[in-house]
C-alpha cells in the first residue's frame, strides 16, 4: 500500500470523527489515566487492516504502544486476540471506533475473498477484484483482497485499457473500438464481449484479454474453444460462491468478482479495556 495515501485517508477519518475533540471522553476520563486494551475477533475471519489501525492510533497519539498478536492475512477464530494497545486511556478511546471500522470492513473483505479463493483450489483460474469499491477507500479494499488471497484488477481508469459495452457502442463496434486505441507494447488491451461473434472481431483486432460478460456456461465453453489460447480469458458477471468453480473448470484464466468488495459483511471485532 502507498503509505501517504493511506495516511491521508486516516487523517481525513480522524477529522470526520473526532473533529475538535472527543467531548465525552474529555469529560469522563482523567487525562493522566493509562490503560491496556485488547482487540478481539467476535467471529471467525481473516485478519486485514493492521497497517490502517496502527496509523490511526499513531496519528492520535504516537506514545501509544501497539503489540500485534496475529499477522495480516491469518485466519482468526472467535475469541482470539489480534492486538494490544497500551497508553493514555483517552487516546485509546478516541481511536477505538475508527480503528475498528477499518479492521472490521477490511477483514470482512479478506474473509469474503478467501472463501472465493478456496473454491478455486486445484484449478488454474484466479479471482480478481473490480472497481466496485467504496470511494476513496479503494487502496485499502484492494489491499484486503490481496490479503484474502485474491488478485487486483486495475486500480482505476488510468492504469489499464478495458473496452466495455458503452465504449463499443460509441465507437461503432468491437473492431472499431480496438483500432482507436493507441498504446505502447507494455499495455495490454482488454475488451468486453457479449456474443461469440464479438469474440472473433476482438481476436482479429488483436485484443490481449477477452472478458466474457454474463455468458451462460454453454456459451462460455464455446467461447473458450474459439479463443483457443490466443488471448487471456476473463469471466465476469453473475459470479457467486455456488457457480465459481464450475466457471473455472470451463477453462477461463481469470474470474472477476465485484462482490469481493461491494457485497460483504464486516467482521464483528471489539476493543476492550482490560486494566488501568
Amino acid at each position: 500500500m502507498n503509505e501517504e495515501i493511506v495516511r491521508k485517508i486516516v487523517i481525513d477519518a480522524i477529522k470526520e470523527d473526532i473533529g475538535t475533540g472527543d467531548i465525552t471522553t474529555e469529560n469522563v476520563v482523567d487525562e493522566n489515566e493509562r490503560s491496556k486494551a485488547v482487540i478481539i475477533f467476535k467471529e471467525n475471519g481473516v485478519l486485514a487492516g493492521i497497517p490502517a489501525i496502527k496509523m490511526v492510533f499513531s496519528e492520535i497519539d504516537d506514545d501509544l504502544e501497539i503489540t500485534l498478536l496475529r499477522k495480516e492475512g491469518e485466519a482468526v477464530k472467535i475469541g482470539e486476540k489480534v492486538a494490544e494497545i497500551t497508553g493514555r486511556t483517552r487516546s485509546i478511546l478516541m481511536g477505538e471506533r475508527l480503528a475498528l471500522n477499518f479492521l472490521q470492513r477490511l477483514s470482512g473483505i479478506a474473509t469474503n475473498t478467501r472463501r472465493y479463493v478456496e473454491k478455486l483450489e486445484g484449478t488454474d483460474a484466479k479471482v480478481v477484484d473490480t472497481r466496485k469499491t467504496t470511494p476513496n477507500l479503494r487502496i485499502l479494499e484492494k489491499h484486503a483482497v490481496k490479503v484474502g488471497g485474491g488478485t487486483n484488477h486495475r486500480m482505476g481508469l488510468y492504469d489499464a485499457i478495458l473496452i466495455k459495452d458503452n465504449h463499443i457502442r460509441s465507437a461503432g463496434g468491437v473492431k472499431e473500438a480496438i483500432k482507436k486505441v493507441e498504446t505502447g507494447h507494455t499495455v495490454k488491451i482488454e475488451v468486453e464481449v457479449e456474443s461469440l461473434d464479438d469474440i472473433e472481431e476482438a481476436l482479429e483486432a488483436g485484443a490481449d484479454i477477452i472478458m466474457l460478460d454474463n455468458m451462460e456456461s454453454s456459451e462460455m465453453q464455446k467461447a473458450v474453444e474459439i479463443i483457443g489460447g490466443r488471448a487471456i480469458i476473463e469471466a465476469s458477471g453473475g459470479i457467486t460462491l455456488e457457480n465459481i468453480r464450475g466457471i473455472a473448470e470451463i477453462g477461463v484464466d481469470v474470474i472477476s468478482v465485484g462482490a469481493l468488495t461491494h457485497q460483504i459483511r464486516s467482521i464483528d471485532i471489539s476493543l476492550d479495556l482490560t486494566e488501568q
